[in-house]
């Protein structure tokens, strides 16, 4: 394989374009890849059986001094709840979807289709996306598996973007897209000790995507580097006829956000820190506090004593959302995508489930499904109410506030816990995490590798105000450039338990 450098997506262009290496031959570097490590991860549900030849064309047109766009032959892999055209499948990794085919890739796909990306395959995530029960396992699924965490075999890789997180930190493709409803992009990327993007709702068209809440769901680029999730981010961004939540995307967001790369782009910001979960974890402490010195160290002023609701005091509001929005927009994508070859609602889907209960709820049930179920749509007022109040409470209330009163650039906060245990008896055992604030407020957020906890990753992450993604990218690149963490995965079969780092002061 490549080295590290040359795997970014400057250094793959560079080789492509000078032919010193080609399409095809990437493409089947990475493939060996996958088959070589994945049966340790369980991170690739579905290889593309036509990639190779894609890559043969993208060759033919390089040849021929035409570069469709910026991903010309690269490998970039995908989710299985985005809609990709035959003969892949699209899944969400539950196996009552097996075999699910569709005519149109979703407009995400078909945009990375347009800068020349080759689709290599789908990954492995939380099935439907983790909507399935409160008890399950993160990065487990009915058709796929469990997928593993490459820095402990034995740990969680987060959800329910599991398989993209962990196909780019083991190296099995040049980037991937994930989507996220409340950390489904940030935590799995946090946890792989990767840079992922939450973008603003509304930035990137959700057409073609199987659905959780319309009112959190985006999908967004998870990559090695915040160069590279920034290359795929302006791929994505832009209006969709598809998806009426994009109309303001061209006007407010679609840009080159490769020209936010500065360095130096943290000089005279105000950065407000939330402790998150350091203020519980010693060693999240000690890893925070390196942090915010080097922010200030690049010339940020780091501003504390930031409060902000906790996560509890809405997280019932937004599950009356999910569960309601739930229902509406998966009955809607079975009747358009999956009618004659699926269950065709959520109905239909429960009873599925049930019929198969020892092949797809070996271990957790459906309890999120049959809440869902219960809802009584859009129109209901405990839905409206909490829809408003979540917003209220998170945005007007919260974020909007303390960055107008403070005066504020972005937010800073640990992303998310270190990974856990997994376990199929009790469920993912949570201890922590800050992603709940752009999710519902529906505003962007980016995770970037701030150091490890026994050798598991931790990730912090930027938050700013609606359509700031150029903002959080110049803020996240100056920290990326000036603390420089990362390292690959080891593939260990368990966490290295050595003592952790005290926190300050002791």
């Amino acid at each position: 394989m490549l080295s590290e450098s040359d795997r970014s997506l400057a250094g793959l262009r560079r080789a492509l374009d000078s032919g010193a290496l080609t399409a095809r031959a990437l493409a089947e570097s990475y493939i060996a890849r996958i088959e070589d490590l994945d049966h340790k991860t369980k991170a690739v549900i579905e290889l593309n059986p036509r990639a190779l030849d894609d890559a043969e064309a993208l060759d033919a047109d390089l040849s021929h001094g035409a570069v469709k766009g910026p991903l010309h032959g690269i490998p970039v892999m995908v989710k299985d709840n985005l809609n990709t055209a035959a003969p892949m499948t699209t899944t969400a990794g539950s196996l009552a979807l097996e075999g699910l085919t569709v005519k149109e890739d979703a407009t995400v796909v078909a945009r990375l289709r347009a800068a020349g990306a080759v689709i290599l395959g789908k990954t492995n995530l939380s099935e439907w996306a983790n909507f399935r029960s409160a008890r399950s396992s993160s990065g487990w699924s009915s058709r796929g598996g469990q997928t593993r965490n490459p820095y402990a075999l034995d740990r969680t890789p987060g959800g329910s973007s599991s398989g993209s997180g962990v196909a780019v930190a083991a190296g099995y493709c040049a980037a991937a897209i994930g989507t996220e409803t409340d950390g489904s992009i940030v935590s799995p990327a946090a946890m792989n000790g990767i840079v992922g993007i939450k973008p603003t709702v509304g930035l990137i068209s959700r057409r073609g995507i199987i659905p959780v809440t319309h009112s959190q769901d985006t999908a967004g680029p998870m990559a090695r580097s915040v160069a590279d999730a920034a290359l795929v981010l302006g791929v994505l961004a832009g209006s969709d006829a598809g998806d009426p939540a994009t109309a303001e995307a061209d006007r407010r967001g679609k840009r080159d956000y490769t020209a936010s790369l500065d360095p130096g782009g943290l000089k005279g910001a105000r950065i407000g820190c939330l402790p998150g979960l350091a203020a519980i974890h010693a060693g999240a402490a000690a890893i925070l506090d390196g942090n915010l010195r080097a922010i200030r160290e690049a010339g940020a002023e780091v501003v504390e004593g930031i409060a902000l609701p906790e996560a509890e005091a809405v997280r019932p509001l937004e599950f009356q959302v999910m569960i309601t929005e739930f229902k509406a927009g998966l009955n809607a994508y079975l009747a358009e995508f999956a009618a004659d070859v699926a269950p065709k609602d959520l109905t239909a889907l429960i009873a599925f489930n049930e019929a198969r209960r020892e092949q797809v709820m070996p271990y957790f049930p459906q309890d999120l499904l049959e809440k869902a179920e219960a809802t009584a749509g859009l129109d209901d007022s405990i839905y409206c109410n909490a829809r408003r109040d979540c917003l209220r409470l998170i945005r007007e209330e919260g974020i909007d506030r303390v960055m107008a009163e403070r005066e504020l650039d972005a937010l800073v906060v640990p992303t998310t816990c270190a990974p856990w245990l997994i376990d199929w008896v009790n469920g993912d055992n949570r201890s922590g995490s800050s992603a709940y604030l752009a999710a519902v407020s529906g505003y962007p957020s980016i995770t970037v590798p701030a150091g490890y906890l026994f050798g598991l990753p931790i990730g912090l992450s930027f938050i700013a105000r609606a359509y700031e993604e150029a903002a959080l990218i110049r803020f996240a690149f100056a920290f990326e450039q000036a603390t420089k963490v990362r390292i690959p995965p080891p593939f260990a079969e368990t966490a290295n338990l050595q003592p952790c780092p005290s926190p300050p002061g002791d």
